[in-house]
């Protein structure tokens, strides 16, 4: 497509619509369910839909349009990760939104509330990781948490380790943790006897993390960061506090955009769209992505930039605040009666409009899947893979947490059931797991699923012939069904 420099106000109600197709598209098909990806578009709204509201319902294009340049600034100034998005999405969409932006700022690291330098999130490179060598031991540092996961068509992994200083710290510091981010993995194989130990080589033009005597993760790109409160006083820390300026100078943060003067029914609008992606980021924790109706929520959303827009652009702020109310009940019809009751006690409670739309019995509580969900005897006999993940016994938030392990399932259709009938998505987790081990073959599609024991009592799953077992003491947090 074409790239247009069309007005900013179309560009930021294009990248709207462009989040919901990538939302729709990333749970279009279980198989691939790409949970990070419905996270990170929905996250984009958590503070951008407002200021997206307040520009559209300026009176006049040339106001509309000096306010959504605003929002666009305010957008792209969260991160270069965030900046980038922007960019790919409106090419998509067909607009250059970087002639609408300021030249990007170098990414420079930050400072905590008690002006201490934070370590930056960076390229997992083979000069980055030789710097890590002064300050972290990797060969004593074990694995805290293993998640691989299915993006799509790719396989990411997050891997956290808790790593031993070579500087001083006070006694009682919490361990520093080094958070290591994998993308396009090519392999993984973990096992619970591969926990200490870990060699990292980032040279081009693979990455390879090896975990004890027999763990093996490789990727071709990734990105690192070291989670610790002590950074500081390391060498890299500092280095980046003598060129880092202090925490009381001028913020480069810009202010986030005015949105006090919304009318009534814009306002109630912006607030039940901000819930919907809430709700649809909400998959970041693998416990509830089964249970949001994204694709429900999608399709009532559905062309929602291109609405607001239109129902900004009225003449007259009357007519744009009926075009917003109807635009709501637009919004309840395309959800159905499941989505309209949820969205009646979110005008209710979070709005002050119960009088929008006339649904009984409106609940603002958390949203469920629409999904048929009844029961049926015993695991099936097929099963996708699209997470496994383990994290080891440790100490968090100081309270005592044990060994879990989760998985996220896709399962086929339920005997009786259409056989064409959509796959269904199943998480399901367990404590102080006495066995977790995973090979890269558990993630090539469908493959046979062995249930061994009940699962509320000693049980094991199976899947692949081996590629992935996880056996749990004490039985699953749900049925495997």
């Amino acid at each position: 497509m074409p790239i247009s420099s069309a007005s900013a106000m179309s560009v930021l109600a294009a990248l709207l619509d462009r989040s919901l197709k990538q939302i729709a598209k990333a749970a279009g098909d279980v198989r691939w369910f790409d949970r990070e990806a419905i996270r990170a578009a929905a996250d984009v709204w958590d503070n951008n839909l407002f200021p997206l509201f307040w520009a559209v319902s300026a009176s006049g294009a040339g106001e509309r349009d000096r306010r959504a340049v605003i929002a666009l600034e305010w957008m792209a100034g969260l991160s270069e990760r965030r900046r980038r998005w922007m960019t790919e999405q409106a090419e998509i969409a067909g607009y250059d939104v970087q002639s609408l932006l300021p030249p990007a700022k170098p990414s420079t690291p930050g400072r905590d509330y008690r002006g201490h330098v934070m370590a930056p999130q960076v390229p997992l490179a083979g000069q980055r990781v030789d710097d890590l060598v002064p300050d972290y031991d990797l060969a004593t540092a074990s694995v805290r948490h293993l998640q691989v996961e299915r993006a799509g068509a790719r396989l990411t992994a997050f891997l956290q380790l808790d790593a031993d200083r070579r500087f001083a710290v006070e006694e009682g510091t919490p361990p520093a943790l080094l958070d290591v981010w994998l993308d396009d993995m090519t392999s993984a194989t973990f096992d619970l006897s591969d926990r200490r130990g870990v060699i990292m080589d980032a040279a081009a033009p693979e990455i390879a993390i090896s975990l004890g005597t027999g763990g093996r993760l490789r990727a071709r790109a990734g990105e690192f960061r070291i989670d610790d409160r002590s950074w500081h006083l390391s060498s890299a820390g500092r280095r980046a506090d003598a060129a880092t300026p202090p925490r009381n100078g001028p913020s480069s943060r810009l202010r986030q955009p005015p949105t006090e003067s919304l009318g009534a029914d814009a306002r109630a609008a912006a607030v039940l769209l901000r819930h919907a992606m809430w709700e649809l980021r909400s998959v970041r924790y693998a416990e509830r992505a089964d249970r949001i109706p994204v694709l429900a929520l999608c399709r009532a959303f559905s062309r929602a930039g291109e609405a607001i827009l239109d129902a900004g652009s009225r003449r007259g702020s009357g007519n744009r605040e009926a075009a917003f109310r109807e635009l709501i009940r637009t919004w309840a019809d395309q959800g159905g009666p499941e989505l309209s009751r949820w969205f009646a006690g979110i005008l209710k409670a979070h709005a002050g409009r119960p009088d929008l739309l006339g649904v009984p019995q409106a609940a603002d509580g958390p949203l469920t899947s629409l999904a048929d969900t009844t029961a049926a005897s015993g695991a099936p006999a097929l099963a996708v893979l699209t997470m496994a993940a383990w994290t080891a016994e440790h100490t968090g938030y100081r309270s005592e947490r044990p060994a879990s392990a989760q998985l996220q399932l896709a399962l086929p259709p339920r005997p009786g059931e259409d056989s064409s009938a959509p796959w269904r998505l199943r998480t399901v987790s367990c404590t102080d797991p006495n066995a977790f081990r995973l090979r890269t073959d558990a993630f090539q599609g469908p493959g046979s699923l062995v249930q061994v024991g009940k699962p509320t009592a000693a049980c094991s799953l199976d899947l692949h012939r081996g590629a992935l077992l996880i056996s749990a003491r004490d039985g699953w947090s749900a049925s495997v069904n």
